[in-house]
């Protein structure tokens, strides 16, 4: 379990070797969704055995699913309903996870059953009317009782949904992904148009169960049709792009270093950081690569001396959603600007990523003009290793220990127990890397 407080100081040597990060979250939740509604056994190698995740395989169990003695071991068995669930007994705990909430939400609409999805301080603050406003067109019947309005604890009636063709007003893997599961179970196709393609986990993993899914030329459009039947189908988790990603960057920003990463990821619709570190000067080669439902391969990163600003592209911000933070700390160890802009979803992640970002690099001397969707950063002066708060966000906790690997004296992190919400082991391989 990682420590409530985390300190580093600057690397004293290069960081070398080789590193396999733990298996890819949104895949995990997705296993954990379609394995449980399937019919047959799923054989699960490298399951992420984080938090959020586990809270997602619980859910499933709730709802009849068997999961194996061996779980919550990254490999286990996991016996579907055959899409035909049982009711909850109590209450479904997501904990920190919007993904495993607004994903349950569109399946659960669907069941001839009431629900209720709760989840933490931080999960009850986000915002659900995004994935609840095109469940109830499809007939859904959702109330979101939360403090604050639109959010958790979300009450379902289950009954039978009617499909529809729906565009997102915003570029979401998660509703897209929920009204596709709510689709499974409706009469006839349900069709979601997408101004940007998002992840695309839900619509390989639906074709690895065997349902057909349907996408555009220009993957901006994607359906499925109703009454499928998800058959059961085993599946290796590919190692996750994001936790990789923290030491794509602190390879890249620790003079001297050479790391291997292992059996990472490498999906398209998350790679886009790997395209963005590229333009800015970053050393990265990609080996080994493989891969039936999900590609993956080898990432090599080489120490990049000579590090420069860019521009993020609109069409680049929903695919890097998640590695903002850390992408803000290469762009504080670069020369010149980077502009982040388009990305206000920011705002509503497990903290406000934008000030939390924003915050830390003023207090490590980093210049940053902040804006209500993103941010500019002025790289190149030397960071100052400082006392910063994570704000009870992994992702923040994360970002700010590579930023002190960079930092004159040593950088404490507060509140990082999170941390095992998404990288169970992450302060062990840190302390690997610098001991």
């Amino acid at each position: 379990m990682a420590s409530d407080t985390i300190s580093v100081e600057l690397a004293a040597h290069p960081l070398r070797g080789e590193l396999i990060a733990p298996g890819d979250k949104s895949v995990s939740h997705r296993v954990a969704i379609l394995g449980g509604l399937a019919s047959g056994v799923t054989r699960v190698r490298n399951f992420l055995c984080s938090a959020d995740c586990l809270n997602t395989l619980r859910a499933m169990q709730q709802l009849g699913a068997v999961v194996s003695s061996s779980a919550p071991a990254a490999n286990f068995s996991i016996t579907g309903v055959g899409m035909c669930p049982s009711a909850p007994a109590d209450s479904i705990d997501c904990g920190n996870s919007g993904t495993g909430m607004r994903l349950l939400a569109g399946a659960l609409s669907a069941l001839p059953f009431s629900s209720r999805l709760t989840g933490d301080g931080s999960l009850s603050r986000r915002p659900m009317r995004r994935v609840i406003a095109p469940l109830e067109q499809m007939g859904a019947c959702i109330r979101a009782c939360g403090e604050k309005e639109g959010c958790a604890p979300l009450e379902i009636v289950g009954r039978s949904l009617r499909p529809i063709h729906y565009s997102l007003p915003m570029a979401s893997a998660q509703v897209k992904s929920a009204i596709l599961l709510a689709g499974l179970f409706a009469d006839g196709e349900t069709c979601v148009e997408q101004p940007a393609v998002t992840r695309d986990h839900t619509e390989r993993l639906l074709r690895h169960f065997g349902v057909p899914c349907e996408e555009s030329a220009d993957r901006l459009s994607v359906a499925v049709r109703g009454r499928a039947s998800l058959q059961a189908h085993d599946i290796d988790v590919p190692s996750d792009f994001s936790s990789a990603a923290f030491w794509v960057v602190a390879a890249s920003v620790v003079p001297g270093s050479e790391l291997t990463l292992r059996g990472v990821g490498l999906n398209p619709t998350r790679t886009a950081l790997l395209r963005v570190l590229r333009r800015m000067g970053a050393q990265i080669e990609l080996s080994n690569e493989r891969g039936e439902c999900e590609p993956t391969g080898d990432v090599t990163v080489r120490y990049a001396p000579q590090l420069h600003g860019t521009d993020l592209r609109p069409e680049e911000i929903p695919n890097l959603i998640d590695e903002v933070p850390i992408l803000a700390v290469a762009a504080a160890c670069a020369e010149g600007e980077t502009n982040i802009r388009h990305a206000d979803e920011l705002r509503v992640k497990e903290s406000d990523r934008i000030s939390s970002v924003a915050a830390n690099l003023q207090a490590m001397g980093v210049a940053v003009q902040e804006y209500d969707d993103g941010m500019t950063i002025t790289g190149g002066s030397p960071l100052v290793g400082a006392t910063l708060d994570s704000f009870t966000d992994h992702r923040i906790a994360m970002s700010f220990l590579v930023a002190g690997l960079r930092a004159t004296g040593k950088t404490t992190l507060l509140r990082c127990a999170n941390i095992d919400t998404s990288y169970p082991g992450f302060e062990g391989h840190l302390r690997q890397l610098i001991q």
